[in-house]
């Protein structure tokens, strides 16, 4: 679990220290943002080790410390950067915005995925605070029962590009994830209170979210606010779109599509961003198996793997062009492999 610790912790902390030490050393914010970039980059080209299996209680003590982390820093960051040179501050949030994206995000993933209540309830939390809580019900109800088909609005098609895709995704979820709400509402034996829909939570949350923004700061903090959500929001559909690009199950006879498989996700092994994004990039093995930790998920040679690590295709598929003619090569080789395995089976 160290290096899981080390790596996800490492950014949060400086992201604390640069909350309360920004204005005595301006280069904080952009020691953050060089982290969880160029050294992550740096780091995954040295090796490509395997995280060691570990006692789930150390798990679940990590997750906590990185949901509160992200609660308790959010509006101190806030303050820090509007009070910081446009640079700094901009660097803060943009930084602040990454760790949203590439850390909270696979956190508060694992959370809503805990069989605890109360985990998974700190889960919708981080989700609320970053105006995103539909997300929850989305993922939960839609996105793993519905994953490589056209049912799923957060699967990608070959072909689409990002800029295309965000739209969709973001529409298409919130509304598919409302439906299955209210579909697992309506079947239920009693009348469920119409207090208790998760979409009112959701509401209230980033109600909340943004009211304390504008406390903090007034149209700044909400602004501040807005922007960090959004671009945390931009990089989670970015991760949906990269490990389920052009992949679809295949149709039964009756209609219905074949059970979830390793081939409909795609994967990277790079060890030091798979650390600190506690294993998302291990994708399949989480559709395989959505109740095992992610200390535990598996890489397995039957999964596809991606050229480059998670956050690098990530900002490739920002370039659609590139995106697809790398795309289109992977997934032909990654084509030829699968014929090559299978006639040497």
């Amino acid at each position: 679990m160290f290096w899981f610790a080390f790596a996800s912790l490492s950014p949060l902390a400086l992201l604390a220290a640069s909350a309360i030490w920004a204005n005595e050393m301006s280069w904080l914010p952009w020691l953050a943002l060089l982290y969880q970039t160029l050294l992550v980059f740096g780091l995954d080209q040295i090796g490509r080790r395997n995280q060691v299996r570990e006692p789930g209680v150390f798990a679940d003590l990590l997750s906590v410390c990185l949901a509160l982390g992200h609660i308790l820093v959010l509006y101190p960051v806030l303050d820090a950067a509007l009070n910081l040179p446009l640079g700094s501050g901009f660097a803060l949030l943009l930084s602040f915005a990454l760790f949203m994206g590439q850390i909270s995000h696979p956190n508060a993933h694992e959370l809503i995925h805990h069989p605890s209540r109360g985990m998974r309830r700190l889960g919708l939390l981080v989700y609320c605070s970053m105006l995103f809580g539909h997300h929850v019900s989305a993922h939960l109800k839609v996105h793993h029962v519905h994953v490589a088909t056209r049912m799923d609005p957060n699967t990608a098609r070959q072909g689409e590009g990002f800029y295309r895709f965000f739209p969709r995704a973001w529409i298409g979820s919130l509304r598919a994830g409302l439906v299955a709400e209210n579909q697992a509402r309506a079947r239920r034996e009693k009348p469920a209170s119409p207090l208790s829909h998760p979409y009112l939570a959701y509401s209230g949350g980033a109600v909340l979210t943004l009211g304390l923004a504008y406390l903090v700061g007034g149209i700044a903090g909400l602004g501040a606010c807005l922007f960090v959500a959004f671009y945390a929001q931009v990089q989670i559909l970015l991760a949906d779109y990269v490990q389920h690009y052009g992949l679809q199950r295949n149709s039964r006879a009756d209609g219905r599509p074949e059970p979830v498989g390793p081939a409909h996700s795609w994967n990277a092994p790079h060890w030091y961003s798979s650390s600190m994004m506690l294993n998302a990039p291990r994708h399949s093995d989480h559709h395989l198996s959505p109740k095992r930790r992610y200390p535990e998920l598996r890489l397995e040679p039957a999964m596809p793997l991606l050229p480059y690590s998670l956050p690098v295709m990530a900002v490739l598929a920002l370039f659609p062009p590139l995106w697809r003619r790398v795309m289109n090569r992977t997934m032909v080789q990654q084509s030829i492999d699968c014929r090559h395995q299978d006639h040497k089976a």
